[in-house]
């Protein structure tokens, strides 16, 4: 993955657009191209909230993310929505405290990890 590219979804209030500024600027910092585009509704808390980021060694022409290589889904209408658009070959992490992962796919990775229960 010379270009990976993230999208961080779940709902406002889980951390979702702050994961993915960590990300961006960790990319920042280490001297890549990148870009964050957040997404998120009008609520404060517990609306849909997700974001996307593109990290890259050149300059990154179209910030938009169809078909990410990696997932981070932390609430179950994020796995269902983003579970079928990861990329083969890709990675899915889910937060398993949160999420029934019911993935038939065998083309891409899964990660559970109960992050409500490590926070």
């Amino acid at each position: 993955m010379s270009e990976p590219s993230v999208v961080i979804a779940g709902f406002g209030g889980q951390g979702v657009l702050f994961a993915g500024q960590l990300l961006a600027y960790a990319g920042m910092e280490n001297g890549r191209f990148v870009t964050w585009i957040p997404s998120y509704g009008p609520e404060m808390r517990g609306g849909t909230a997700h974001c996307t980021v593109i990290i890259s060694d050149r300059l990154i022409g179209a910030p938009t993310v169809t078909h990410p290589d990696i997932a981070i889904v932390l609430n179950q209408p994020s796995f269902d929505k983003y579970e079928p658009l990861v990329k083969p070959g890709g990675l899915l992490v889910v937060n398993s405290s949160l999420v029934t992962p019911s993935s038939l796919r065998d083309d891409i990775e899964l990660a559970l990890v109960p992050a409500d229960a490590l926070a």
